[in-house]
């Protein structure tokens, strides 16, 4: 039982750390799925193939390593030298997605709180400052909530969708983009967010180690994200090409369904554009602590100062534009990382882990 209870916690901090600004307000989903049409269903089961496959992989190859951060990942896959030069680029990716995910709290403060843009970044950065003082214990715990709520509201939102016009668009929406670029698509959105995602999945699965408990929380993971994108994608189809037009399809069309819908939806879209950024603002900072010998919490306000400067650019720019790139640097990642060959037997986990 605690081992069923150790791999639920696996798997929704694996979903809270894909599920950031990008995904929860709509934009990512509709930038790498929903305007690919009728094509964007098949595009998604791809994607979640991917998650399941590589997110039980990278954590498994952590704990046979016993990697402390992403950079003993990357020495393994590409060598010391190149290892480190990946490592390098993934701390500038990784300080433009944290951009990215600040920037959606602020456009989330600004179209639905009547709040400036500028103080969402402000009250979301000193939140974050807060919660990181915890450490990686305070990051699974507020997956662990706020994640199976995100779920089932989102499918409330979904139910209510279909029960709308154009329900059944997701299926017949036609795709007017080029065929290549569908197929890329959901290889660039899976390599883009699990290349992210090392930053806490890699010191996640070395302090877990038990390969069942990696193995069935990446499982239900990456069947959880594919879920909830293929109801974004649904949800976001029925309202096309007019919902296309927001910074945050989601949240409107949850103030479309009702204000209470559109309230609590708010409210949760928030949550998980914090989970994220908390989680990859974590990883970023304990990488370059590595480098550099200053205290954690310092490192954390300086990585919140640079991602404050880069989110004046505004969200919708930064993920339109940002996401595709890095999307693009990942593939190379995930093509070592599948071919990279595990040893047989990973280390027990290590004692005293709770």
């Amino acid at each position: 039982m605690r081992r069923w209870g150790l791999s639920l916690q696996v798997a929704f901090t694996f979903i809270g750390t894909v599920v950031g600004a990008g995904f929860a307000t709509g934009r990512e989903v509709l930038q790498f799925f929903t305007r690919f049409g009728n094509w964007a269903a098949p595009m998604i089961l791809v994607s979640t193939a991917l998650f399941v496959w590589l997110g039980a992989k990278m954590m498994l190859t952590a704990a046979e390593l016993r990697a402390r951060s992403y950079e003993d990942l990357n020495r393994h896959l590409f060598g010391r030298r190149a290892g480190a030069w990946i490592s390098h680029l993934m701390l500038v990716v990784l300080l433009g997605v944290n951009a990215v995910m600040l920037a959606g709290a602020g456009s989330l403060f600004s179209e639905h709180l009547n709040l400036s843009y500028q103080t969402g970044l402000i009250l979301t950065m000193a939140a974050c400052f807060m919660l990181l003082r915890k450490g990686m214990s305070a990051i699974i715990t507020i997956n662990t909530l706020v994640v199976p709520v995100m779920i089932l509201f989102t499918a409330v939102l979904v139910f209510e969708t279909l029960h709308g016009p154009g329900a059944d668009r997701w299926m017949t929406l036609p795709m007017e983009l080029s065929p290549w670029a569908a197929i890329l698509s959901p290889l660039l959105y899976g390599a883009f967010n699990l290349s992210m995602s090392q930053a806490v999945l890699v010191p996640l699965g070395a302090r877990i180690g038990d390969p069942v408990v990696l193995r069935r929380g990446a499982w239900i993971g990456g069947v959880g994200i594919g879920a909830m994108l293929l109801a974004g994608h649904m949800a976001l189809s029925s309202r096309m090409p007019g919902v296309s037009q927001f910074d945050i399809p989601m949240g409107g069309i949850a103030r479309e369904v009702g204000p209470w819908i559109h309230w609590i939806f708010v409210f949760l879209i928030f949550m998980e554009i914090f989970t994220t950024l908390v989680a990859d603002i974590y990883g970023l900072s304990l990488q370059l602590q590595e480098r550099v010998k200053i205290p954690l919490n310092a490192l954390v306000v300086v990585v919140l100062l640079l991602c404050f400067a880069a989110g004046q650019f505004g969200f919708g720019p930064l993920l339109t534009t940002l996401y595709p790139i890095f999307g693009m640097l990942s593939l190379g990642w995930v093509m070592l990382m599948g071919k990279d060959r595990l040893r047989p037997e990973p280390p027990a986990p290590p004692e005293g882990f709770t």
